[in-house]
């Protein structure tokens, strides 16, 4: 497997072809999510060919933004299928990260180690301090598509995410859910002052 070349590939292509609309689901996002995931992969135990795989569907998991708004994971496990061969990854391998990735939609639904590893990466910030600025891009993104109009949509909507999210691993269980209950109770304060 030639991670690196696999790697150097999405990464220019999800820089020279994301919309400028995606002040989210961005490049940016992409790579805080691969050093989450590499993170988490190491405080869990994760051995080398496993963090390869975890590593690479952390790289890929939102590259579907590059074909589609809508059910973008089935369209990432599209260009790791058609990309990922030509750098020796095997059809076993592929079929893991592409559970990988489909486990991260929402609702995430991950049924392994690395599944649970990656849908914690993809979601680490809603326990970090940089949750409201973070945030904040996802804010953008979704006015930008027509999906909320107002900040109070999104504050109601972010009360909801969190009051129903949970982190799947020991570590995000540990280092981030406390920090995480303190920025929903920081929303609905925002919802009770009509923010």
């Amino acid at each position: 497997m030639d991670h690196r070349a696999a790697k150097e590939f999405i990464l220019a292509k999800l820089k020279a072809e994301l919309p400028s609309g995606r002040t989210y689901h961005s490049l940016e996002h992409t790579l805080d999510v691969y050093a989450s995931a590499i993170d988490i992969g190491e405080r869990e135990g994760v051995g080398e060919e496993d963090m390869v795989l975890l590593r690479t569907a952390a790289l890929f998991h939102d590259a579907g933004f590059l074909l589609q708004d809508l059910e973008h994971e089935e369209a990432s496990c599209r260009i790791v299928r058609e990309h990922l061969p030509r750098w020796g990854f095997s059809a076993s391998q592929i079929d893991r990260i592409c559970n990988m990735i489909m486990a991260t939609r929402i609702p995430q639904t991950p049924h392994d180690k690395l599944s649970r590893i990656l849908c914690d990466a993809d979601l680490d910030y809603l326990g970090r301090d940089d949750f409201f600025q973070v945030g904040e891009g996802l804010f953008l993104e979704l006015k930008a598509y027509g999906v909320l109009r107002t900040r109070r949509e999104w504050n109601e909507l972010q009360d909801k995410f969190l009051s129903h999210h949970h982190y799947h691993t020991r570590t995000n269980k540990d280092l981030r859910e406390p920090r995480k209950k303190e920025h929903l109770e920081e929303v609905r304060r925002l919802l009770r002052e009509g923010d």
